[in-house]
């Protein structure tokens, strides 16, 4: 089953359970999905909808950090209730040390050229583990291994 169609499967089993959070925010990944479509002319891949979902939880994690310095948890629970809801179309993450030996195997070659690989390694392993790592931790992973070296 493709992602839109679950999306879409999860969005009338919401509606008839009346859950106002998973229906809401699949409406919104739904609006986005459909936006993103009509940008590029050509119905969605699933990999094009996983861009629009990390875009969108990209969008609420941006959002909570926000509303929690501003003081408003009210509407930073709302947004984390909503990121939970589109994690479920994320695939799985990987664990710290599945990250520590990717970034070792990626920089062990470019240890030589030291901190100006990084832009190297950081694409290198978001090609390769899309939806699976955040940027920020590949980031701080790979900046830490090269300034070993």
């Amino acid at each position: 089953m493709s992602i839109a169609e679950q999306i879409e499967k999860d969005y009338i089993q919401a509606y008839k359970a009346k859950d106002q959070v998973r229906l809401g925010t699949l409406r919104l990944l739904k609006t986005a999905a459909k936006n993103k479509q009509v940008e590029l002319m050509r119905p969605l891949t699933d990999e094009d909808y996983m861009n629009v979902i990390i875009k969108e939880l990209k969008q609420r994690q941006d959002s909570i950090e926000q509303f929690t310095a501003a003081g408003r948890t009210d509407l930073a629970d709302k947004e984390a209730a909503e990121a939970e809801v589109l994690k479920a179309y994320m695939p799985e993450q990987l664990t710290e040390e599945e990250l520590a030996e990717v970034v070792e195997k990626v920089c062990a070659p470019l240890l030589e050229g030291g901190m100006k690989n990084m832009g190297k390694a950081i694409s290198a392993i978001m090609a390769d583990y899309k939806g699976r790592v955040d940027g920020k931790a590949v980031s701080a992973a790979v900046k830490a291994r090269l300034q070993q070296a």
